[in-house]
């Protein structure tokens, strides 16, 4: 019992953030919960940053500013993807792509601090070689697709709307957004800061363990209103979306690499994307 203390206490913490804001939300506007969740990983990896950069290759470095350039130019010019204001302050597409473009660079390297350390998650970018970056985007997409294509049925369902047909090239382009940024936030940094606090008392169990959690708060984290409206509903969509779409790339992040989990996750915006979604 002992050793699962600090694990319940995580639990309890992220618990008590999403009731805490699900309350203050009946009354006012407080941030939404992605906001809340990045700025904590963000803090978290700043601050293995500052303790653990030593740990860090060339390459490591490389990475995190040519993702954090990519994550910023794309975002720029993004047409079909529009995300909700960050902190309910920064909305245009200029101040996201440097708000995204800066949090993705410096969650990559919080990720890469705890990876050069034994971390759970790889990055085969930084270190697997080009033949296996290639073979996990090809995994990835692989995996993803058919759930690509059952995520726009149940989408064109849900919202009883017809599919209206986008620029291909836009959606391809666009989706990289919250595949990329979402993934290195939650399933390299996020998990990655979990993993270094349970890894002590949890040493056999505890990448799956924060997988686990990691995968919960992401997918959550994206029913900030529905919570407030309905929190029974929230509850029920929310676990069968985790089964369906939060299982996978956990799987894929934990057992091959964060690419393969990034790929899978592209391609479900790509196809979402592109159907007018």
């Amino acid at each position: 019992m002992e050793r699962n203390r600090l694990f319940v206490l995580l639990l309890g913490a992220i618990l008590a953030l999403f009731v805490g804001r699900t309350a203050l939300a009946t009354d006012g506007e407080p941030p939404r919960l992605n906001d809340i969740f990045t700025a904590l990983t963000i803090v978290g990896s700043f601050a293995l940053l500052l303790t653990g950069y030593r740990h860090l290759l060339p390459i490591d470095w490389l990475a995190g500013l040519g993702l954090g350039g990519v994550v910023g130019v794309t975002m720029a010019f993004a047409t079909l993807f529009s995300p909700y204001p960050f902190f309910g302050i920064v909305g245009d597409n200029f101040g996201q792509a440097l708000v995204r473009g800066i949090c993705s660079a410096v969650a990559l390297w919080g990720g890469l601090v705890v990876m050069r350390q034994g971390g759970p998650v790889q990055l085969s970018m930084a270190g697997g070689g080009w033949g296996k970056f290639g073979q996990s985007l090809a995994l990835g997409i692989g995996v993803g697709a058919p759930l690509a294509v059952l995520n726009v049925f149940a989408l064109r369902l849900t919202q009883g709307q017809p599919i209206q047909w986008q620029s291909p090239l836009a959606a391809l382009i666009d989706a990289l957004q919250p595949a990329v940024v979402e993934e290195v936030i939650y399933r390299f940094a996020f998990l990655g800061l979990l993993w270094l606090a349970l890894r002590g008392s949890q040493p056999q169990r505890a990448g799956w363990l924060v997988g686990l959690l990691a995968l919960l708060v992401h997918n959550f984290s994206h029913f900030d209103d529905l919570f407030v409206q309905s929190p029974l509903v929230a509850l029920g969509m929310g676990l069968v979306l985790a089964l369906l779409w939060g299982l996978p790339p956990t799987f894929l992040a934990l057992g091959r690499d964060l690419e393969s989990a990034i790929a899978f996750h592209w391609v479900q915006d790509a196809a979402r994307f592109v159907a007018g979604f």
